[in-house]
């Protein structure tokens, strides 16, 4: 599948800011089953542009911006090639044992109903695999998904206990779920493309988990489904803090409006 990408993210404020600090986690490596055959990213504006790379191997672009500025506009755009490893990915930037994604943090924490959850969804069946699929099937049987519901400090507690959000929440809740009952855990953030749906108001996230004699293996539980190659992976973390594609601050005292805009396609289809 040869993946076609356009992102815009704009910032504008209410009245000018003095300067802006923008950290981008928007650029996805090759592994096996990802080959990134273009990509660039434009910013709007006089920005610096240092790329990087943090603790877990993503690619990182730091932009720093003095004022005034009223409007900040970033754009990334490329192709993908990807192929279905059936939700196995090897071939990653792995510079830390499994063992550290057990951490839990603010986002992904378990409270004692969600890891009585874990429990009891992970019991009948035996094996990590068919634990973790248990897992999934259970989460999005139980939470629905909704938009409208949460924003991006959501804990999974509240989303959990809530019972609705986005795909950031299923990524907390069954990170948080796997790591309670002993399984490394971590979110990841990327793209994935929907059959018959261009236009997309935001990218996606899921998470992987780290199973013995197999590695890394990606679960969506907002689709109920390991990765295919309709999904992008592109950064991955402890939780959505960490893996963010766009974060960031200002020094000002006006209000900042965020605006995103995403298309997705498959390639060849485009220029058939």
């Amino acid at each position: 599948m040869r993946i076609r990408i356009r992102h815009d993210t704009t910032y504008t404020y209410g009245a000018p800011v003095k300067s802006a600090i923008q950290i981008l986690r928007l650029t996805p490596r090759n592994h096996e089953g990802q080959f990134v055959a273009r990509w660039k990213i434009d910013i709007d504006g006089e920005a610096r542009i240092a790329r990087r790379e943090d603790w877990y191997g993503n690619i990182t672009h730091h932009l720093t911006l003095d004022g005034p500025i009223t409007e900040i506009g970033i754009r990334v755009s490329g192709e993908v090639e990807t192929e279905d490893q059936a939700g196995v990915v090897r071939g990653t930037v792995e510079r830390f044992p499994p063992g550290l994604f057990l951490r839990q943090t603010r986002l992904s924490a378990p409270d004692p109903a969600i890891v009585d959850f874990a429990a009891s969804a992970a019991a009948g069946p035996q094996g990590q695999l068919d634990k973790l699929h248990a897992l999934m099937h259970a989460l999005h049987d139980l939470v629905t998904f909704d938009a409208t519901a949460t924003d991006v400090v959501t804990t999974a507690q509240e989303a959990f206990h809530a019972g609705q959000g986005v795909c950031q929440d299923f990524a907390h809740i069954f990170c948080g779920a796997a790591r309670s009952i002993g399984i490394p855990a971590r979110y990841v953030s990327g793209y994935l493309m929907h059959t018959g749906q261009v236009e997309l108001d935001a990218s996606h996230a899921w998470a992987e988990v780290h199973v013995d004699g197999l590695g890394w293996v990606s679960f969506d539980a907002a689709n109920a489904i390991c990765a295919t190659d309709l999904y992008v992976r592109v950064a991955v973390g402890l939780d959505y803090l960490e893996a963010a594609p766009v974060r960031g601050s200002y020094y000002g005292a006006a209000e900042e409006r965020l605006d995103v805009r995403l298309k997705i396609d498959s390639a060849r289809q485009a220029q058939s």
